[in-house]
């Protein structure tokens, strides 16, 4: 009798117990995460998420090491250790002819990803509207739904994926507050041009509409292209918060090292979140990077580095039956399998991680409405055997 009680109060107790609700109801597990998950479960080759399978330069690893040893263990400055945005504003000038000042325009953060958060927690306010270009980047559109924002979505079309400007342009009205941009483009491996960045000057000039330009495949770019950054068009810059990743650009995507440029009113916009959100970033990473910069070629180095692993990986996928589309930037390849197979994007994927072996991500879950164009996802970040492995597997389906 008395373990009756006990039972009728303890359900009592739980029924009494406050639920949270959820302000992302319809928001699980990202694709990368679960891909991932599935992907190790069926002892699957990986290439679904992007991530190198290869360490980060020698040098940047004893550089971590002499700062650990030199006692470098205690919160840095918010806005990140001095001499590290000393060697940003140096790397800007060197790579885009753009004088930056360290101390109020630049501003280091948790991997790019808490760049963008704290970005747009600073500026969207509850009604504003937020121009996405789809397929985009997971962690846009939650972040401007949690300030109270509302997305609206543009679509790139395969299999070249250009902005239509005059979409953007008839996007734009009084409410919007910020257009997302991303290039070198994940997941679609596309470059933006003068010419793009011309047409968004017009549409933009002005307003007081404000600008992120995601950069963080900054210097993977391809056949002897440039990538053109924000921070050269001066008009632009003015109300534009430019993220860069040291995760991508030293193979630790684990370090959660990137950082924004943002003129200093802005920055001060960003300094107010981010300070509340991670306060500062890990300190002997901060120094361990900044002792890399004093060597620009590794980063000079890294269009062919990644070239060589595109074309390896291309040459390995040609003689399948899925169609290789253009891969500008980035280390992610487009394949379309629309002869292959007349299932939708995720379907198809989660079948060649269960079937084949090989784990991808499908492109439709970037596009708010549902959009399957018969496309996946491929990271090409990985050694040589990795890439071949990948296509020997791809040509058997």
């Amino acid at each position: 009798m008395m373990r009756d009680t006990m039972n009728d109060a303890g359900a009592a107790d739980q029924a009494n117990t406050p639920q949270p609700g959820s302000r992302l109801p319809d928001v699980g597990l990202s694709i990368f995460a679960i891909m991932s998950q599935k992907a190790a479960a069926a002892g699957a080759l990986n290439l679904a998420q992007g991530f190198p399978d290869f360490p980060p330069p020698q040098a940047l690893q004893q550089a971590l090491k002499k700062h650990l040893d030199a006692g470098h263990h205690q919160y840095s400055p918010l806005a990140g250790v001095p001499r590290l945005r000393e060697q940003i504003a140096a790397k800007t000038a060197l790579c885009y002819g753009v004088q930056i000042d360290p101390e109020t325009e630049v501003t280091v953060t948790t991997g790019a990803t808490e760049a963008l958060f704290s970005t747009i927690t600073a500026m969207v306010r509850p009604g504003d509207e937020v121009i996405l270009l789809d397929p985009a980047y997971d962690s846009y559109a939650p972040a401007v739904r949690l300030a109270g924002g509302k997305t609206v979505h543009v679509p790139l079309l395969p299999p070249h994926y250009r902005p239509d400007w005059d979409q953007v342009a008839a996007a734009v009205n009084d409410k919007t507050r910020l257009i997302m941009l991303n290039t070198p483009h994940n997941p679609c491996g596309s470059l933006l041009t003068d010419d793009d960045f011309a047409r968004l000057q017009q549409i933009v000039a002005g307003s007081n509409v404000f600008l992120i330009s995601d950069e963080v495949y900054e210097h993977i770019v391809f056949d002897q292209q440039r990538h053109i950054s924000m921070l050269q068009y001066p008009k632009l810059r003015a109300r534009a918060f430019v993220m860069s990743s040291f995760g991508k650009t030293y193979h630790a995507t684990g370090w959660k090292v990137g950082y924004c440029v943002a003129p200093p009113d802005l920055t001060w916009e960003l300094r107010r979140i981010h300070q509340f959100v991670t306060f500062c970033v890990s300190t002997p990473m901060q120094h361990a990077i900044a002792d890399a910069l004093d060597d620009p070629a590794h980063y000079q180095e890294l269009p062919a580095f990644y070239q060589a692993k595109r074309d390896a990986f291309r040459a390995a996928v040609e003689p399948s039956r899925f169609k290789l589309l253009p891969c500008q930037g980035s280390y992610f390849q487009l394949l379309d399998y629309s002869a292959i197979s007349d299932e939708n994007d995720v379907d198809f994927a989660n079948r060649l991680i269960s079937e084949h072996g090989i784990a991808s991500i499908p492109v439709s879950v970037f596009y708010q409405q549902p959009t399957d164009h018969k496309v996946l996802r491929f990271c090409f970040a990985k050694d040589a055997d990795t890439l071949a492995r990948g296509g020997d597997i791809l040509c058997r389906i």
